[in-house]
């Protein structure tokens, strides 16, 4: 099995309703992701997927999160986007878009550089 995995950031800010503390107002995170991806066969460059695709697949779904409010999107209204729910959201997005042969191991997000939260299926 071979293992590849990118990173990312984006900006937003988001609340968590419902939450008793500080996290429940209004804040920001520089959100940092990182995707990890699997397969069991190589193409005939010796390359499970091109780094530059796959990091364009993810960038795509970011730019719909980047700078904005978090809680106010379409597809995230209605919950409390905490990091966990965060890291689902980007799997499932994540997931469609790879070709065959290609699996989704898992997505990590971190809001701070102590504090993560990740999501497999």
């Amino acid at each position: 099995m071979f293992y590849l995995k990118i990173i990312d950031y984006f900006s937003a800010a988001h609340q968590l309703n419902g939450y008793q503390g500080k996290c429940e107002e209004l804040h920001g995170h520089n959100w940092k992701v990182e995707v990890d991806v699997k397969g069991e066969q190589l193409d005939d460059v010796g390359l499970l997927i091109d780094f530059g695709i796959l990091k364009q697949h993810l960038q795509d779904i970011l730019e719909q999160l980047d700078h904005k409010f978090l809680n106010s999107l379409p597809e995230l209204r209605g919950i409390s986007p905490s990091s966990e729910l965060l890291a689902q959201y980007l799997f499932k997005k994540l997931k469609k878009r790879l070709p065959a042969g290609l699996a989704l191991d898992g997505v990590t997000v971190w809001e701070s550089e102590h504090a993560c939260a990740a999501y497999s299926e």
